[in-house]
């Protein structure tokens, strides 16, 4: 049940929402402390802020359930570390390739489908306890959201690297393209591919509840 239907409570009035908000504001400051790539950490972080001054904005219009800011948080949580480093020399990405054998660092395709895996539910609620819509919608616009905006971002993230970094060897490491011509289709890939387990499984979880 969507945390619009409770009482409202203002935020130093919810604990897992304080904690969350100290835990997420401590590890952001420590990776912007310990990059190696300033400039690179602040490009990457526009749109962590971007999303955080928009759930400060509409915290008390309206406030998503206990599941949905978790999985909002693992996200902001996954993002961020990667942000810390070039996503192509991400040491947990790094430890991957060097356990599996890849021939390359993966972290950007975790994080991709993280998008889609964690943020699909929270677009579900809004849809669905927000804008009221008919259930069948809630389930099919949030993965047509996830797979739009995902498309979107590679586009911002082009602009951005033939912009800011004039187009060279420097873009495209910000590109994480690691040699891949494909990457872009492959993260937008991704990200589809974890919306539509996300929208599958509540789905389930949903049907099953209303049954008992």
């Amino acid at each position: 049940m969507p945390a619009t239907r409770k009482p409202r409570q203002r935020l130093w009035q919810q604990p897992l929402h304080l904690t969350y908000s100290a835990l997420f504001l401590i590890f952001w400051v420590y990776t912007g402390l310990t990059t190696p790539d300033l400039k690179n950490w602040l490009m990457e972080n526009v749109l962590t802020l971007s999303l955080i001054i928009f759930l400060v904005a509409f915290y008390n219009i309206f406030r998503f359930s206990d599941a949905s800011y978790t999985l909002i948080f693992l996200f902001l949580l996954l993002h961020v570390y990667g942000s810390q480093y070039q996503y192509a020399d991400n040491p947990f990405g790094e430890w991957l390739k060097g356990q599996f054998g890849f021939t390359r660092n993966h972290y950007d395709r975790l994080v991709h489908l993280g998008y889609g895996l964690l943020l699909t539910y929270p677009m579900h609620e809004v849809l669905a306890y927000g804008f009221r819509l008919r259930p069948i919608l809630t389930y099919l616009l949030p993965v047509e959201l996830i797979l739009s905006t995902s498309a979107l971002y590679e586009l911002v993230e082009w602009m951005v690297a033939d912009w800011v970094y004039g187009g060279g060897e420097q873009g495209m490491v910000f590109l994480g393209m690691q040699g891949d011509i494909w990457d872009a289709q492959k993260d937008v890939a991704m990200a589809f591919v974890g919306s539509l387990v996300a929208m599958a499984v509540a789905f389930a979880f949903i049907r099953k509840r209303q049954e008992v």
